[in-house]
């Protein structure tokens, strides 16, 4: 899925695809799922207003379902958004009672990655807070690799390693991305892969 996989372009194409299928055709459970796709690529290619109001649009119709699988992610991903804007309060706000939510519920499958994006905000909202993230981050790791969850695991160890090297701790920090990110053995072009291969590269010097 382009989303996943950060391509905004074609993320964006594939959500104006699937709205005029929806509409055309009476799909209403797509509509809101089409809305919030094209708000993310939107604000994942820089428009944030626009996104972030067309993500409140899908969520909403989500809503009206009466909620829908991986909704509580999808909310996470419209408070990451909220803190690009300069609104770290109410992004945590928002992703905590997601949290609360998914782990009520027990659908549990993208725990990891919003826990991930919870330190991402924290570190957002105050730069100094890196023991809170790094907490954050390594029971984000922990929990990925509980899962199996390789792509969480990426990302996670991408940002914990960040935090590491900014904490002068580049070797720990090299260790860990290396060992997740030499298990790939694809994809290399993705954004994913590109970032933890160029601080890779960074802590190695």
């Amino acid at each position: 899925m382009p989303r996943y996989l950060r391509e905004g372009e074609l993320a964006r194409a594939s959500a104006e695809e699937a709205i005029a299928l929806a509409q055309e055709h009476g799909l209403a459970e797509w509509l809101p799922w089409g809305h919030f796709h094209h708000g993310w690529a939107l604000a994942d290619l820089g428009q944030l207003a626009e996104g972030i109001a067309e993500m409140e649009i899908g969520i909403a119709g989500f809503r009206k379902m009466g909620g829908v699988p991986r909704q509580q992610y999808a909310i996470a991903c419209l408070a990451r958004s909220y803190s690009q804007a300069g609104q770290a309060e109410k992004a945590l706000a928002m992703l905590d009672a997601a949290i609360a939510q998914v782990e009520g519920s027990g659908e549990k499958v993208d725990l990891a990655e919003m826990l991930r994006l919870k330190a991402e905000i924290v570190l957002l909202r105050d730069a100094s807070a890196t023991a809170q993230a790094e907490r954050l981050m390594r029971t984000a790791f922990d929990f990925a690799r509980a899962q199996e969850a390789r792509w969480w695991q990426l990302r996670t160890a991408t940002s914990l390693a960040r935090v590491l090297r900014d904490s002068k701790r580049r070797d720990e920090a090299r260790t860990i991305l290396a060992d997740i990110y030499n298990w790939f053995t694809d994809g290399f072009d993705t954004a994913d892969l590109k970032e933890a291969k160029a601080l890779l590269d960074e802590l190695s010097r």
